[in-house]
């Protein structure tokens, strides 16, 4: 367990880090209520044992703005348990008041010391499971659930703050939309079940197409997302038109070179996607205008034969 001490002693520093060590954890030391704030920010620990009398910020407010931190930054609740000379009424009250969970003198027996961090430790445990199940929540709300990709509720959270960023910077701003060629068409000639397998492995070359773009330095922050049905779209922040084509241009050809077979997709026989972009020089207006500008490219990649990619001039 790593456990912030904050104390202004230097012989109850000695004491209790040599008593902790002893039991397993890992001891960081602050020595004011200001530096033990600042260190919570950057440690995270499992557990705050908090002296209640120091220069420069007392253990009280500290307390204070560390949950204050927690709230900013969503964090877990970590346990602060507060070190005194006097275990008053008073003393007990104030510290649960300031956001304290527990209160201990500094002259705490051995065994009730050890007991209580046995204690600390099954709750870091618990903390770091419910933190990981979280997390997990987090991902399955923002992923479409066939295909893995950003869900359209995502994507759309996700635009909307890529865009801001873009026209803060006076970036650029891409996006095209993908769409299967004939997919009623597959559907209706392999079955469902098989065109939910198409979807899956025509997403993954998607992403892969665009994980390859961010690790070239084409783009970065780039993310693909399920739009719907068979329609996906990829939010490329900061690319210009060139760099958008390129993108584009290998999405397409890394979906047909999957080889999926489509008898109904006449002109090719494998599986294909239609591209349609638009692209903004510097990020500017409103977004949906670019939607509706890279929707319409799509169109028109379908009317001009499909499996290509269509480009609106960039603006």
């Amino acid at each position: 367990m790593k456990i912030l001490l904050v104390e202004d002693s230097a012989a109850v520093v000695m004491v209790m880090t040599r008593r902790l060590s002893s039991f397993g954890h890992e001891v960081l030391l602050a020595i004011n209520g200001l530096e033990a704030v600042n260190m919570f920010r950057d440690c995270a620990p499992d557990l705050v044992l908090m002296d209640i009398e120091m220069p420069v910020m007392n253990g009280f407010e500290a307390a204070s703005r560390i949950r204050a931190v927690e709230a900013t930054q969503q964090w877990a609740w970590t346990p602060i348990i507060f070190l005194t000379a006097s275990d008053t009424v008073e003393n007990l009250i104030t510290a649960i008041e300031a956001g304290g969970d527990d209160f201990m003198t500094k002259a705490v027996p051995e065994p009730v010391l050890q007991a209580k961090m046995k204690a600390m430790a099954r709750i870091a445990t618990l903390r770091q499971r419910l933190s990981a199940a979280n997390h997990k929540l987090e991902a399955m709300a923002s992923s479409d659930g066939l295909t893995g990709l950003c869900n359209r509720r995502s994507m759309d959270e996700r635009v909307d703050l890529s865009f801001a960023q873009a026209s803060t910077l006076g970036a650029p701003f891409g996006l095209v939309m993908l769409d299967i060629d004939n997919f009623k068409k597959y559907n209706d000639h392999y079955g469902h079940q098989q065109g939910d397998d198409c979807l899956r492995k025509v997403a993954s070359a998607i992403g892969a197409s665009v994980d390859d773009a961010n690790a070239s330095g084409l783009t970065t922050g780039a993310f693909a997302a399920r739009y719907g049905g068979e329609e996906f779209a990829v939010v490329l922040p900061g690319v210009p038109d060139a760099a958008l084509q390129q993108i584009a241009n290998s999405i397409v050809q890394a979906v047909r070179q999957l080889g999926i077979p489509h008898k109904k997709n006449d002109s090719w026989q494998v599986v294909t996607i239609s591209v349609g972009g638009a692209c903004r020089a510097s990020a500017s207006g409103k977004v949906v205008d670019i939607f509706r500008a890279a929707d319409a490219q799509l169109y028109r990649a379908k009317e001009n034969g499909r499996n290509r990619v269509e480009i609106s001039p960039e603006q």
